[in-house]
C-alpha cells in the first residue's frame, strides 16, 4: 500500500513536471511563432526614434534687400530628471554619489540664473515624476495603468543661441533642448497687409507669407534611429539621416523707404481727420511693380494677435469706393482714343440737359458755373456735364468698353489674392441716367488698386498691367531661381492717346485747374482730382465724402503713379474734397519721392514740345 501510494506520487510528479514544460513550451510558441511579429513591433517602437530636424524658413526681402520677415533660430531648454536620478544612482558610493549631487546643484543654480528662473522652479523641474497617458499609446512600456516616467519637463522656451551656448558648456546632467524657429518681423508694422504672418501654429495666414508659402517653408529633415532605455541614442544604429532643406527667400518689389514715407503719411492723414479707412500706392509705370502699399488703419506683424481684424484687411483690395472724378480719365481718353475729338473740341457745358438718342436726357450739376469747355478744360476743371457728353458721344456699349478695358469690374490679379472685381454693371443693366452719371464716377464701384492700375495705363503709354509683388525668388545659397517679368493685361489707348491724356492731366494742377497750387516745377505733375459722396442706408449724404488724388509724374516721362484715397475723412467745418485731404498728401510724398528716387526735373524744352502737342486747353 506504502509502495502503491509512493508509486503514484511519481507519476503525479512527473505529470505535474511534464505538464510545466509542456505550458513552457506553448508559452515559447506563442511568443516566438503566434505573437512574434506583434512583439517585434512592440520592441521596435520602444527603441527605434525618429528626430524632426525643422527647414528654416525662408526670408522675405524688399527690392533692395532689406530684411521684412526672417526666421530666428530659438531652442527651448528642458529636463529629463529621471536621467539624473539613473546616473546618480549608478554609484553605489555614497560619498561620490553625494559630491556629485552638490557639483549639479551648483551648475543647476547657475542654469537658474541664465534662463532668469528662481533656483527652486529648477529643482522642482529636476524631481523625477510620473506622467498618466493612453492605455494604447506604445511610450506606455507595458504600464497596464498608463504611468510612464516624465522624461520631458519644459524649463524656458524662447532661449537665444549664444546663452544656449553658454548652458551647453555648464554641462548639467539630465538637461535637453528642442530647436524651433520663430517667425519675426524686423520692421514691426512696415507693409503689414503685403507680408503677412505666420500663426501661433505656425501655418501662413495672409500676405506674402501666405501666397508664397510654397516657396518659403522649404522640407524638414528627420534623423531614424535607436535609443537605450535612458531614451539617449544609439548613433551606431543610426539608419537614416535626411539634412533639411531650407526655404527659398522671396524678393518683393517694394522698398522699404518708399513704404516707410507712405506710412508715415498715412499716420499724418489719420492724426489729422480720422477717417474710416486710407490707403497710399506707389508703382513704377512701366513694370506694374509696387514700390509700396500702405492702409489705414494697420497693425504690428510681431503683435497680431493684439490687432483687431479690421486692422489686418488690405483695403486697397478688399473695400471700393465711388472712383469719383478720377474715373474721368475714361470718358476723356475713350473719345480720344476712338478719334471723335482732339483737346481743342468745345462742349456746352453749361446747359443741364441734352438730346441723347431722340429723349432730353438731365445731365448731373456742376461743382462751379461753366460755359463753353474744350476737352482739356473739361478734364483740368472736372466738368461732371463735359465727361457726360464725352460718353454720350461715344455711347453706352463703347465707353463700356473702354471703361471694362482701365480694370474696371475686373480683378487686378493682385498676386497676393484677397482682392474684389468691384462693380461695373453692362448697359444691359443700366437706368435712363447711367450714362450721364457713370462718367463722373458715380454707379460703378472700384478698389483703391484699380484706381490705381487705371491711372498707370495713361502713365505707361496705355498698356493695363498686372500689379507686381514679387520681383524674383531665390534658394538658400542666393541663387536665383525664378523671376517675374511684367505682365501685360491689356492695350487701353494708344500710346499717343495715352502721351496726349498725360499733358492734359498736367493741366489740373495748372492755374485753373482742380488741383491747382499741388504742382512741382520741372516735375509735370499729372494728376486727377476725386471726390464723391458716400452712400449711407441707400442714399447719397452730403457731408461724407471720399477724397482722392490720383497720379504720376513727370508727366513728359512718367517714373512714378501715386494715389491717396481717404475715405470718410472727418474735417471739422469743412468737406472731405479731393482738393483739401488727398491733394496735399500726395503733394508731401512726391516731393519726398523725387529726392529719394533721384528722379531728374524735365528740361523746358522738353515741356515746351510736349505743351504743343497737348494743344488748347
Amino acid at each position: 500500500m506504502s509502495k502503491g501510494f509512493a508509486n503514484n506520487r511519481m507519476t503525479l510528479l512527473a505529470v505535474g513536471v511534464l505538464a510545466c514544460f509542456l505550458a513552457v513550451g506553448v508559452r515559447l510558441v506563442l511568443l516566438q511563432v503566434v505573437d512574434r511579429e506583434d512583439y517585434l513591433r512592440a520592441v521596435d517602437k520602444a527603441r527605434r526614434q525618429v528626430v524632426i530636424e525643422p527647414a528654416r524658413r525662408g526670408t522675405i526681402l524688399d527690392a533692395r534687400g532689406n530684411l521684412l520677415a526672417t526666421s530666428r533660430s530659438e531652442i527651448t531648454v528642458a529636463v529629463d530628471p529621471w536621467a539624473l536620478a539613473e546616473y546618480l544612482e549608478s554609484d553605489r558610493n555614497e560619498a561620490r554619489r553625494q559630491r556629485k549631487e552638490r557639483e549639479e546643484r551648483a551648475k543647476r543654480a547657475q542654469l537658474a540664473a541664465m534662463l532668469g528662473l528662481r533656483p527652486e522652479e529648477v529643482e522642482r523641474a529636476f524631481a523625477p515624476g510620473m506622467r498618466t497617458v493612453k492605455v494604447e499609446d506604445d511610450r506606455t512600456d507595458g504600464n497596464p495603468d498608463g504611468r510612464v516616467k516624465d522624461r520631458w519637463v519644459k524649463l524656458r522656451e524662447g532661449v537665444d543661441e549664444p546663452t544656449f551656448d553658454r548652458i551647453g558648456a555648464l554641462g548639467v546632467r539630465g538637461l535637453t533642448s528642442q530647436r524651433v524657429y520663430r517667425r519675426v518681423y524686423p520692421g514691426g508694422g512696415l507693409a503689414a497687409h503685403l507680408i503677412g504672418y505666420l500663426n501661433k501654429e505656425g501655418t501662413s495666414v495672409t500676405g506674402a507669407e501666405r501666397h508664397f508659402d510654397l516657396y518659403l517653408k522649404g522640407a524638414d529633415g528627420w534623423i531614424e534611429s535607436e535609443k537605450d532605455g535612458a531614451r539617449r541614442e544609439l548613433a551606431q544604429f543610426r539608419s537614416r539621416d535626411v539634412p533639411p532643406r531650407n526655404g527659398h527667400d522671396v524678393v518683393l518689389t517694394i522698398d522699404s523707404v518708399v513704404q516707410h514715407i507712405i506710412e508715415n503719411e498715412l499716420r499724418l492723414l489719420a492724426d489729422k481727420y480720422s477717417p474710416h479707412f486710407a490707403t497710399i500706392i506707389v508703382s513704377e509705370p512701366r513694370t506694374g511693380a509696387i514700390l509700396g502699399l500702405a492702409n489705414y488703419p494697420s497693425f504690428d506683424l510681431n503683435q497680431y494677435s493684439k490687432a483687431p481684424l479690421e486692422a489686418q484687411r488690405n483695403y486697397a483690395v478688399t473695400d471700393i469706393v465711388e472712383p469719383g472724378s478720377t474715373f474721368k480719365i475714361v470718358a476723356a481718353g475713350a473719345a480720344l482714343d476712338l478719334g471723335l475729338v482732339t483737346p481743342g473740341t468745345t462742349f456746352d457745358c453749361s446747359n443741364p440737359v441734352v438730346n441723347y438718342r431722340g429723349r432730353d436726357l438731365k445731365l448731373p450739376k456742376e461743382d462751379h458755373p461753366f460755359g463753353m469747355l474744350n476737352v482739356g478744360e473739361i478734364v483740368s476743371h472736372s466738368s461732371n456735364r463735359g465727361a457726360a457728353q464725352l460718353a454720350m458721344l461715344m455711347g453706352d456699349q463703347a465707353f463700356y468698353d473702354y471703361a471694362r478695358r482701365y480694370g474696371f469690374g475686373r480683378s487686378t490679379n493682385f498676386p497676393l489674392g484677397g482682392e474684389v472685381r468691384g462693380i461695373l454693371e453692362p448697359p444691359a443693366r443700366w437706368d435712363g441716367l447711367t450714362i450721364s452719371r457713370m462718367p463722373m464716377g458715380h454707379a460703378v464701384a472700384a478698389t483703391p488698386l484699380q484706381i490705381h492700375m487705371a491711372m498707370s495705363a495713361v502713365a505707361n503709354g496705355g498698356a493695363l498691367l498686372r500689379p507686381q509683388i514679387v520681383r524674383e525668388i531665390r534658394d538658400a545659397e542666393g541663387n536665383v531661381v525664378r523671376t517675374f517679368a511684367p505682365e501685360k493685361r491689356e492695350q487701353v489707348l494708344k500710346p499717343s492717346t495715352a502721351a496726349l491724356l498725360a499733358q492734359l492731366l498736367h493741366g489740373v494742377v495748372g492755374p485753373e485747374g482742380t488741383g491747382n497750387g499741388f504742382d512741382i516745377p520741372g516735375f509735370e505733375i499729372a494728376a486727377k482730382t476725386g471726390t464723391t459722396q458716400k452712400v449711407i442706408d441707400g442714399r447719397y449724404v452730403n457731408n461724407r465724402h471720399v477724397a482722392s488724388f490720383v497720379g504720376f509724374f513727370p508727366a513728359s516721362r512718367p517714373e512714378v503713379v501715386l494715389t491717396v484715397i481717404v475715405d470718410d475723412a472727418r474735417v471739422p467745418n469743412g468737406n472731405a474734397y479731393g482738393r483739401a485731404v488727398a491733394a496735399p498728401a500726395f503733394h508731401h510724398v512726391a516731393e519726398q519721392l523725387i529726392q529719394y528716387l533721384d528722379i531728374k526735373p524735365v528740361q523746358p524744352a522738353t515741356r515746351g514740345l510736349l505743351a504743343m502737342q497737348g494743344g488748347a486747353r
